[in-house]
């Protein structure tokens, strides 16, 4: 019959209209998924990555962290009250060095924790003669050092710049405002200074101080005070996956062990990675760690 619809799905005759939460056809229902208690349970503020085992023994002994698998995935977290606040922190430590197991410990600890920030912390090489074997640089920009082009007259090296949030960015330049810049550090008998940075990074151990690599860095930016081999894997991983799971941004804290040449000894390393630790406990109250 003329001016009778007989409906038994969804008619918009002109104007805007928003759907949500609805099913259509017979036997249809809508399943809102929400997360479980101990999904809520386990949600952290602040992620940190460290890579070999006296990076995550400085970080589980400073913050007092408590190991907890999840999904047989080795987390250690815990609650640090400082400045007022308190934050939840997870940590893992990623299964081997290098950009490709960094960007998985990233992704466990975005799927497990859902941290608003994930930091990188431990040891790195100095690569400016102004910062000593102890201090730590915090870095909230990284530079690639290892693509390149192989032709008949040589390698052609590539940079490639990653730069966290400004957010990120502000609460760093924030608790440089606070403790001055190179910020002083006393903690027990160790002094040692904190510097801002630009970090170089790729997946070639540097250990000569006349290396092509380092020559190239110096070219690129003279600002690079530190160089590792894990930093351009977060950078890149918060580049592709960060805004899936809101978070603010990442930074780099690295204790320096070495000069990036063959000079390398355990007891510098554990000195630098609790350094490196400690610096984190401290800025950890600056970082927006809330989504």
């Amino acid at each position: 019959m003329t001016g009778q619809f007989k409906n038994s799905g969804i008619i918009n005759q002109g104007g805007p209209m928003t759907i949500s939460g609805t099913a259509i056809g017979d036997g249809a229902t809508v399943v809102h998924h929400h997360p479980t208690e101990a999904t809520a349970r386990r949600r952290a503020n602040v992620g940190v990555i460290t890579i070999k085992e006296s990076e995550a023994r400085a970080v589980i002994d400073t913050l007092k962290l408590e190991r907890a698998p999840v999904n047989g995935i080795p987390f250690w977290h815990g609650t640090i009250n400082l400045r007022g606040v308190a934050t939840r922190v997870a940590m893992t430590r990623s299964l081997s060095q290098g950009q490709r197991s960094t960007m998985a410990a990233f992704e466990n600890l975005r799927e497990a924790f859902r941290p608003a920030v994930i930091a990188l912390v431990g040891i790195g090489g100095g690569f400016q003669p102004d910062i000593s074997t102890g201090d730590v640089a915090i870095a909230t920009r990284a530079v690639y050092y290892d693509l390149r082009k192989e032709t008949a007259d040589g390698t052609q090296r590539r940079g490639e710049d990653r730069e966290t949030s400004a957010i990120v960015g502000n609460a760093v330049n924030s608790f440089f405002v606070d403790y001055g810049e190179p910020a002083h550090f006393v903690k027990g008998e160790d002094e040692f200074h904190v510097i801002s940075c630009i970090i170089g990074t790729g997946d070639a151990v540097i250990a000569d101080a006349e290396s092509e690599i380092r020559k190239y860095l110096k070219h690129y930016n003279d600002k690079i005070s530190v160089v590792d081999m894990e930093a351009g894997g977060l950078a890149q991983a918060f580049h592709e996956r960060g805004s899936l799971a809101q978070m603010h941004g990442w930074v780099v804290i690295r204790g320096v062990s070495d000069y990036s040449n063959k000079e390398k000894n355990d007891v510098l390393q554990k000195r630098a990675a609790r350094n490196a630790a400690e610096v984190l406990r401290v800025l950890i109250p600056y970082l927006p760690s809330h989504t």
